[in-house]
């Protein structure tokens, strides 16, 4: 009988020898897969927020221009201002009818077009083009002294 829980003891001694850094095994292929979840979510997460914020910098760049009567140097300007990867080459503001004044423009269109956005995944650089994005408003009071012309 004592022979019997000696070797019981032993070979539970043995057993936890042999189970020494399984969790930590098993935490490392985890980890791998939890972490690379977790970059996928933050990055999709930042392009989104890409997407949102260039919709919303073409609101206020037509916004600006049925408004304020605002140059195209001032609307790209602040549409820059908003969103910091765009550049002049990505915005087009399109008045209709063409070559108008303002007594005599309709609506004004300002689109991005060629915007590209780079990834931060480790190992993995990727350059994501985003679609085209416009807003079109009909004209309002152009020359107004309305305070977000200032």
């Amino acid at each position: 009988m004592m022979n019997a829980r000696w070797s019981d003891a032993a070979a539970a001694r043995a057993n936890r020898r042999k189970q020494r850094g399984v969790a930590a095994v098993e935490f490392a292929l985890v980890a791998g897969l939890l972490f690379t979840l977790l970059f996928g979510i933050m990055e999709m997460s930042r392009v989104l927020f890409y997407w949102n914020t260039a919709t919303e910098a073409t609101r206020l760049g037509a916004r600006l221009a049925v408004v304020c009567d605002k140059d195209d140097t001032a609307i790209k300007t602040s549409m820059n201002e908003m969103l910091g990867i765009l550049t002049p080459s990505n915005i087009d503001v399109a008045w209709t009818p063409g070559g108008c004044d303002i007594n005599s423009c309709q609506s004004v269109t300002v689109s991005i077009t060629g915007l590209n956005v780079a990834t931060f995944i480790p190992f993995v650089p990727l350059n994501l083009s985003m679609p085209s994005f416009s807003t079109t408003l009909p004209r309002e009071s152009m020359d107004s002294t309305n305070p977000d012309c200032s």
